[in-house]
C-alpha cells in the first residue's frame, strides 16, 4: 500500500523521492497551441449543441485538431519549425474567417473573441517560425 506525500511516496517500508525532472516537459511554446485547440475544439460542440451549428462542430474541430497537431510535433518531435507553421496557418485562418463574421455584423461573443484569440496565436507563432526557420545555409 503506497501513498503520496508530496513529493515523495510512502510504500510500506520503502520511500520514493519523486523526481520534478522525470515529469513531462512540454515545451513552453506548445502550452499556448494546446490551450487553444482544446478551447475551440469545445467552442465547436459548445456551437452545435447550442444552435444545432454543424459548421461550428467542423471547424471547432478540425482547426483545434490541428492546433493540437501542431503543439504534438513542437513538443515531442525535432519539427518545432513545422509545428508552429502549422500553427500559424491554423489561427490565421481562424482570425480570418471569425474576423470576417465579427465585421459582418456577429457579435462580439463569441466571433470577436475568437478572430482576437486567433490573431494573438498567429502573430506569436508566426515569430517563432521566424526563430526556427532553417538557416539557408541547410
Amino acid at each position: 500500500l503506497c501513498r503520496l506525500i508530496s513529493p515523495v511516496v510512502v510504500c510500506s517500508s520503502t520511500t520514493y523521492i519523486l523526481s520534478i525532472s522525470n515529469m513531462s516537459k512540454i515545451p513552453g511554446s506548445a502550452h499556448l497551441n494546446i490551450s487553444l485547440g482544446g478551447l475551440v475544439m469545445v467552442g465547436g460542440a459548445i456551437g452545435y449543441f447550442k444552435k444545432g451549428s454543424k459548421a461550428s462542430l467542423i471547424a471547432g474541430l478540425g482547426i483545434g485538431s490541428l492546433l493540437l497537431g501542431s503543439s504534438y510535433l513542437i513538443a515531442k518531435t525535432d519539427k518545432q519549425f513545422e509545428g508552429h507553421a502549422l500553427a500559424t496557418a491554423s489561427t490565421g485562418v481562424m482570425a480570418l474567417a471569425m474576423g470576417q463574421r465579427y465585421l459582418g455584423g456577429a457579435k462580439f461573443m463569441p466571433a470577436g473573441m475568437v478572430a482576437i484569440l486567433g490573431a494573438a496565436g498567429c502573430a506569436y507563432n508566426l515569430s517563432k517560425v521566424l526563430e526556427w526557420a532553417p538557416s539557408k545555409s541547410d
